[in-house]
Order: structure tokens, then sequence, then C-alpha cells
């Protein structure tokens, strides 16, 4: 009898423990049950969790765990996974030239659509990569992502004669995240591929990346209000936990807004992003935005001016980016500490609906203290 009661009240408080936790499941945004669903297919053992990794002479190819698609998920809400990537196991110096990802079916690891990258971040270790060429006045001043590819630009180089240069043996931090926008019936799994492309030579030029993207006031004491001034440049932000700063001044700003149904255009200030104190030389950029984003630029705002700009083509009939104009320079385009700069956005949301949306660029300068440093030694 004793037993039975134990029963009995072990299969109740089970029951309610699967309740709540499916109630609580299901109040997750998107990109946490995402987070959930990985778990515990990693802990059930459903999916092959580790990364492939080949490290060939001039490219390290990586292929990631097991994604599994099974509804929509906007930017930033789908599977990911991460990596840490070693080009070498000593300290030569190498020269990161060019990355892309692509997505693989799972099984038999063929390309498919594109639609189903979102981001690939490439993060490194501040303080070990400037103290490796004793530039430690430099640590902690920017956020440590060298880059990312997205959805529209899956793939790009540096123009000739150009690269990042790192020791060999120093870690890059990988993190490959998928997307489904057009699929509210989807249930299957992919992988994502992940290059990064590498040279040995010793005659190519270093560049320095530095992330400018825009930023927008909005109400800190009611975020969902719509801006009663269009001409202000307020925004409603998808949310206020992430990509939400503060512009020293004690008002909010956000990285990641909602825009409306038709034309519209964001500009934002990148100046003090963009550190320059005396003079800067752009050779290449790299542009993260959001489907329904039509052109993205530069902006010199003291000479008024285009420094340039980038096209962006969206699909026909589905929602996401046929491609993004890549933006490559050997001869370069000089920025002066004395200008102000503005990101530009267009965007042209032809859905019926409100959308997010995001304008960033991963902007690479030439670096002269640090070439002299490598000439040198």
């Amino acid at each position: 009898m004793l037993k039975s009661k134990i029963y009995k009240i072990s299969g109740v408080l089970m029951l309610l423990a699967l309740l709540a936790g499916g109630i609580w499941y299901w109040q997750l945004p998107n990109r946490h049950k995402a987070i959930v669903k990985s778990f515990l297919f990693e802990k059930l053992g459903l999916v092959e969790k580790d990364w492939k990794v080949a490290n060939q002479s001039t490219t390290y190819k990586m292929i990631s765990p097991e994604f599994y698609i099974d509804g929509i998920y906007k930017s930033m809400e789908g599977p990911k996974s991460s990596n840490y990537v070693q080009l070498s196991q000593d300290s030569t110096l190498l020269w990161l030239t060019g990355f892309e990802v692509k997505a693989l079916d799972n099984k038999t690891l063929e390309q498919v659509s594109k639609d189903f990258i979102c981001h690939t971040n490439i993060d490194f270790n501040d303080v070990k990569y400037y103290s490796s060429f004793h530039l430690e006045k430099r640590i902690g001043t920017q956020y440590p992502r060298l880059t990312s590819l997205s959805h529209g630009m899956e793939s790009f180089s540096f123009p000739k004669g150009y690269g990042v240069p790192m020791k060999g043996n120093e870690l890059l931090y990988v993190t490959t995240e998928s997307l489904n926008h057009n699929l509210p019936d989807a249930n299957f799994w992919i992988r994502h591929q992940v290059d990064i492309n590498y040279s040995k030579a010793n005659n190519l030029k270093p560049l320095m990346s530095r992330t400018a993207f825009i930023m927008l006031p909005y109400d800190q004491y009611d975020p969902k209000k719509s801006p009663t001034d269009p001409g202000t440049n307020q925004c409603i932000p998808v949310e206020t936990k992430n990509h939400s700063y503060d512009d020293g001044k004690g008002n909010k700003l956000s990285g990641h807004w909602v825009i409306p149904t038709g034309k519209n255009t964001y500009r934002s200030s990148v100046t003090s992003q963009l550190q320059i104190k005396d003079s800067l030389c752009l050779h290449a950029a790299a542009i993260h935005v959001h489907p329904f984003a039509t052109s993205i630029s530069l902006y010199d705002k003291t000479n008024k001016k285009t420094i340039f700009k980038s096209t962006i083509l969206n699909h026909k009939g589905k929602t996401g980016l046929t491609g993004i104009d890549p933006f490559s320079t050997e001869e370069g385009i000089w920025l002066f500490g004395n200008h102000e700069y503005e990101i530009v956005l267009e965007v042209n949301n032809t859905s019926a609906s409100e959308q997010d949306m995001m304008g960033s660029m991963f902007l690479f300068f030439y670096d002269k203290e640090l070439d002299a440093y490598l000439r040198k030694n």
C-alpha cells in the first residue's frame, strides 16, 4: 500500500514537472527553444555533435554538427554551434585571406540552399593577439570579433596583397548559426561547412578590423511605443536584452530594431566606433544586413560624400537575400580623424508585416603600426 502511494505521488510529481517544463518551453522565444532542443538532441545522442576538421595547406575546413530545422528561424534564432580553430601547432606567422560558409545536407554533405545560413562569426582573443605583436594598448578597445559572414554575403576575400596576420597556434573562435525564413513545415537536418583561407607568404600587408553598425535611439521607459516623430530617427527595438547600448548620456540605443512596411532610410553616426586618430586607409568591408534591406553605405558627413555603397539584392517571391555587393580595393580609400562618418541603410519592406533589421560593417584598414613591427621582426 505504501509503495502504491509512493508511485502515485511520484507519477503526479513527474506529470506536474513535465507540464511546468512544457509551459516554460513554449513561452521561450525561438532562439532559446533552439538552444534547448540542440542541448537535448546532443544529450540523447540523436545528433552527431562533433565538428569535422581538415587542415589543408592553405584552407582550414570545418563541418559543423547537425542542425535540426523544424520551423521558421529568423536571424539569430536558429540552432548554432561553436568551435575553436588553431591553424598550426607553432607560432609561424600566417595570413588570413578569406572566409566562406556553405549549407550542406547532413548525410550526403552535398551543398544545399544558402537560405539556411544565418551568421558565421569569427572571434579572436584580443589579449593574446595584441600582446604577441606588442600592441597591448589596443586590448579591450573593441569587441574582439574579426569578422562575420551572413546571409547574402556567405564568402569574401581580402584584396590581393593584403591579409590579417596571426600566429598559427593562436585560437580563433568560430560560431555558425542556421536560418529558415520560408519553410514553416520544415523537418530536416543540415550542417555548415566553414572555410578559412590563409597564406604563408611573407610579403603581404596587414589589415586591422573595425566594426561599425547602426544604433538607433528608443524610449527606454516604453520600448514598444511607436516614435511620434519619424524625423527623430527613433526605433522600436526587437528586444532590450541584446544589442542594446548606452550613448554615454543615459539614452538607450538599439542595434536590432523593427521596420514597418514600405520604404525607409536609417542612418547612424559611426565616428566613435571607427576610432580614427589621424587617418586610416580602407581596403575591404564585410556587410551584414537582414532581408528587405536594399543598400548600405559608409558616408563622409564632413565632405558630404559616399565612401562606398553596397547594393543588396533580395529574393523574388520569398524572403531572403540573393546577394550583397562586396567592397574591396587594393588602392584603398582614406578616412580621417577630423571627419564625421555615418552608415546609411535603405530598406523596402515589401511584406505585409513588420520585420527585424540590422546594419553592420566589418571594415578592414591597412595597419601601418603592425606593418612596421612585422618588418623589424
